[in-house]
C-alpha cells in the first residue's frame, strides 16, 4: 500500500498500473535481447488471490500469461491454512492461451520452511523443507517433473526427453544413487531400476546426477500412472529416499482433489468475493428490518394483526405452517416502534458513519477514522480525500462483525420479542383452561399490563419474594433463557473482536467509539422491552405452581 496500515488491515497487496507495468516491461526486455530460450520466474510477497487490480483494474495474471512465465512464488499466509499451496492458472491472451503455476510457501519465521527451485533446460521444480534441525540429505528431482503440480497443459513439441536427473544435497558424500520407477495401474510394483552417475561438474556445489531411459516406455494417457522414487546412500551408512510422486513424461497434469479450504484461499479473487459477501449482508439486513415493518404497517391499520397472530399462535401444532411462524417471528420484532428505529440508525450508522478510530499507521501517529469502506488518514493526500485506504483489507473487521454480530443481534432481538408475544398467549390459554367460566373477568385481565389480579395473587407474600419475582421477570420460561444464553454468546464474540481491535489500534479510541458498546446497548434494551410486567410475571409463576 502506498500508506502502510498496521495489522490486521494489510491483507492485500495493491500494485498500481505504473508497478504493474514496470514488471511487464522487465519480463519483456528478456524475451526482446536474448537469443536463448528465456525461463522467467516471478516472486512476490501476495498471493493472487489477496492482490487487488490496480487502478485501471489491471492485474498481475494477465501480464505474467502474456509473457509466458513459469512459476510466480509468493508467500504472506505464513502456513496457517497449510504449509504449501499451488494453483495452476490457465488464461487466454490476445493471441493465445497461456497457463503458468502460483507456488506458495509458508514462513521460515515461525515453520522454518525453505523451498530449493531448480531448472532443468526450461523445466522448474522444487522441493521444500522445514528446517527445524540439523539439515538431513535432500533430494530433488529435477526432470520428470511432478505432474501434479509442476507440469503444464500446453503440448510439448517432439519427442520426450530420455532423462532423469535429481540433484543431492548432503553433508557426507554420496556413495550410491539409483532410481525406481513404480506403476499404480499394476500395485506399484517395480518397472525399471537403474543408477544415476554425477555429473562431472566444476564445481562441488552442483550435486547432479544423471541417467539416461527411454522415455517412451512411460507414455500413458494417465498422468498418474507411474511413479518415480530416487534413493541415497552417504558414505556415513544413512539411507535417504525421496518422495514417491508422480510423473508424465508427456507433460500431463494431473488436477487433484484438494482441501476446501486450501481452494477457498488460493483460488478464490477475495478483491471480488468480498463485495458479494459485503453486499449480500447489508442487503440481508435491510430486507430483515423494512419487510416486516411494512407488513406490519399494513395488518395494523386494518386492526387484523391481533386477530391474525392469535390464529397462528393458538392453533394446534401440527396445522402451523412454518412460513406462518416465520412471518409472525419476523412481524412480532418489527413491532416496537423504539427498538426498530434504533436498528435502523445502528445500520446506517455502520453503513456511512466511521466505527471506530484508531492509531492505523503507527503508535505515535494520528488518530485514523475507520470505514465500511476502509481507512481514513487524516494526513494523507488531500487530492484523494475520497480514497479510503486498505479496502479491501478491512474485511478482517468488517464480514466478522456484519456476519457474526449484527445479523445476529437482529435475528436474537427478534426472537425475544416473539417469546414474549408468545408468552402472552399462553398464559392467556391457561388462564382460560383454569378460570371460572362465570368469571368472564378471569381472562380479560390477564392482558391489562397494570390491572389488579385476583385475589389470591395478592396473598404471595410479594414482598418477601421481591428478588424472585424480578428473576422471573427478566429471565422468564426456557425459551427466554436460551435467547438470553445467546445474546451472551454473541456479545462475548463481539467484545473478542474489540479486544483484537484494541491490541492493534489502540484501547482508548476503540472503547469509546460506537463499535465496541452499541452492540451490547442494543442487546440489553431488547432484553429490557421484552421483560413481561413483574405482576404477569406473578401470574404465570401462580398458574405453573
Amino acid at each position: 500500500m502506498s500508506v502502510g496500515i498496521r495489522f490486521p488491515s494489510n491483507l492485500f497487496g495493491h500494485p498500481t498500473d505504473k508497478r504493474i507495468e514496470a514488471v511487464n516491461s522487465e519480463l519483456q526486455y528478456w524475451t526482446n535481447h536474448s537469443n536463448v530460450p528465456i525461463t522467467k520466474v516471478v516472486f512476490g510477497h501476495f498471493p493472487m488471490s489477496f492482490t487487488t487490480s490496480s487502478e485501471q483494474g489491471h492485474r498481475y495474471e494477465s501480464v505474467f500469461a502474456r509473457q509466458l512465465i513459469s512459476a510466480y512464488l509468493c508467500g504472506h499466509l505464513h502456513a496457517k491454512v497449510s504449509r504449501q499451496l499451488w494453483r495452476y492458472h490457465q488464461m487466454r491472451t490476445e493471441k493465445r492461451s497461456s497457463s503458468f503455476w502460483e507456488w506458495e510457501l509458508g514462513d521460515w519465521k515461525e515453520s522454518r520452511l525453505m523451498r530449493i527451485l531448480a531448472i532443468d533446460r526450461g523445466a522448474v521444480s522444487f522441493i521444500d523443507h522445514t528446517l527445524t534441525q540439523a539439515f538431513q540429505t535432500s533430494i530433488l528431482i529435477t526432470y520428470p517433473k511432478d505432474s501434479r503440480n509442476m507440469n503444464t497443459l500446453e503440448p510439448k513439441k517432439g519427442s520426450p526427453r530420455n532423462d532423469i536427473n535429481a540433484l543431492v544435497f548432503s553433508k557426507e558424500v554420496v556413495l550410491n544413487v539409483s532410481a525406481r520407477v513404480f506403476d499404480s495401474h499394476n500395485e506399484f510394483k517395480i518397472v525399471e531400476e537403474m543408477p544415476l552417475q554425477l555429473v562431472a561438474s566444476y564445481s562441488a556445489h552442483k550435486p547432479l546426477f544423471h541417467a539416461k531411459w527411454n522415455a517412451e516406455n512411460y507414455i500413458s494417457p494417465s498422468p498418474t500412472r507411474y511413479w518415480l522414487q530416487v534413493f541415497v546412500l552417504d558414505s556415513g551408512g544413512m539411507k535417504t529416499i525421496s518422495e514417491l510422486r508422480p510423473f508424465s513424461v508427456e507433460g500431463k497434469v494431473a488436477i487433484l482433489h484438494r482441501p476446501w479450504l486450501n481452494c477457498l484461499m488460493f483460488e478464490v479473487e477475495w478483491e471480488n468475493m468480498y463485495k458479494l459477501l459485503l453486499w449480500s449482508n447489508l442487503a440481508f439486513t435491510s430486507l430483515l428490518l423494512f419487510i416486516p415493518k411494512i407488513l406490519y404497517h399494513l395488518l395494523k391499520k386494518r386492526s387484523s394483526y391481533q386477530r391474525w397472530a392469535l390464529s397462528i399462535l393458538t392453533s394446534p401444532i401440527q396445522q402451523r405452517k412454518v412460513c406462518f411462524w416465520l412471518v409472525c417471528f419476523l412481524m412480532e420484532g418489527a413491532s416496537s416502534k423504539l427498538f426498530w428505529f434504533s436498528l435502523v440508525l445502528y445500520v446506517l450508522w455502520i453503513s456511512q458513519m466511521p466505527w471506530f478510530g484508531g492509531y492505523a499507521t503507527s503508535e505515535n501517529g494520528d488518530i485514523a477514522q475507520m470505514y465500511l469502506s476502509g481507512w481514513s488518514i487524516p494526513s494523507f493526500d488531500m487530492s484523494l480525500t475520497n480514497h479510503k485506504l486498505s479496502n479491501p483489507d478491512v474485511m478482517v473487521i468488517t464480514l466478522p462483525f456484519l456476519y457474526l454480530v449484527v445479523v445476529p443481534l437482529v435475528v436474537l432481538a427478534y426472537g425475544l420479542f416473539a417469546e414474549r408475544a408468545v408468552a402472552y398467549v399462553r398464559c392467556h390459554r391457561r388462564a382460560e383452561d383454569t378460570a371460572d367460566p362465570a368469571d368472564t373477568t378471569a381472562v380479560s385481565t390477564c392482558f391489562l399490563t397494570g390491572s389488579p389480579g385476583p385475589e389470591d395473587l395478592i396473598d404471595l407474600s410479594y414482598k418477601n419474594k421481591k428478588i424472585k419475582f424480578l428473576m422471573i421477570k427478566f429471565c422468564g420460561g426456557w425459551t427466554r433463557r436460551i435467547l438470553l444464553l445467546a445474546c451472551l454468546i454473541i456479545a462475548t464474540i463481539h467484545l473478542k473482536l474489540s479486544s483484537i481491535l484494541m491490541s492493534a489500534y489502540g484501547t482508548t479510541p476503540v472503547v469509546l467509539s460506537p463499535f465496541t458498546w452499541m452492540p451490547l446497548l442494543l442487546f440489553s434494551l431488547a432484553a429490557y422491552c421484552t421483560m413481561l410486567p413483574l405482576d404477569y410475571s406473578v401470574y404465570i409463576r401462580s398458574v405453573h405452581s
